[in-house]
């Protein structure tokens, strides 16, 4: 039982398909840890409360978070399915970045930062974490976010709960590519 793919289909399920185990989210994104359980042993018949236990203590990018008693999951961010994770609207700092790949680039420079399947647009907070991102879609991009304007034409911006920087598109005029060759 690899951890890394099991933590990777829970992603699936509570960001896009909970349907394919048989799951019911609430309007908040919520689902019931033993339904989750159930529907993950139907790929992982090992799988028990235990692992994920240690998938959600152990995710370096705090997926997941339980409830107070601990009898349902959510996944904080990254959902293509409309649900409320009660996000946070903040202030955010001066500047945020975007990591993305290269052949992404001319798709940006016509349309901005668009939320394409999912509800926003995710940025965070230094290169470094902007450059790993980008490097998922292959040769890296980082864009620099002017989200003072941005706040100051009326443009808000949301906290997950695990600090990633959400907001529901990026214009053009606030995009500066500050890296391409990473």
């Amino acid at each position: 039982m690899k951890i890394t793919n099991i933590s990777r289909y829970i992603a699936l399920l509570l960001r896009h398909h909970p349907e394919k185990a048989g799951l019911c989210l609430d309007k908040h994104g919520w689902a019931d840890v033993e339904a989750l359980i159930q529907g993950v042993r139907q790929r992982y018949p090992e799988f028990n409360r235990a692992v994920l236990d240690e998938i959600v203590a152990r995710d370096s990018k705090q997926r997941y978070a339980y409830n107070q008693d601990k009898t349902c999951i959510r996944a904080n961010q990254g959902h293509s399915i409309p649900v409320d994770v009660e996000l946070k609207q903040c202030l955010p700092p001066v500047i945020l970045y975007h990591g993305t790949g290269e052949k992404y680039v001319d798709s940006i420079q016509k349309l901005g930062l668009i939320p394409k399947s999912r509800l926003y647009v995710h940025l965070s907070t230094d290169i470094q974490t902007a450059v790993q991102v980008g490097k998922r879609h292959g040769k890296p991009v980082v864009y620099q976010i002017d989200t003072q304007h941005m706040v100051q034409d009326g443009l808000l911006f949301y906290l997950s709960a695990n600090h990633v920087w959400l907001t529901k598109a990026v214009p053009i005029q606030y995009l500066q590519i500050i890296k391409t060759d990473l």
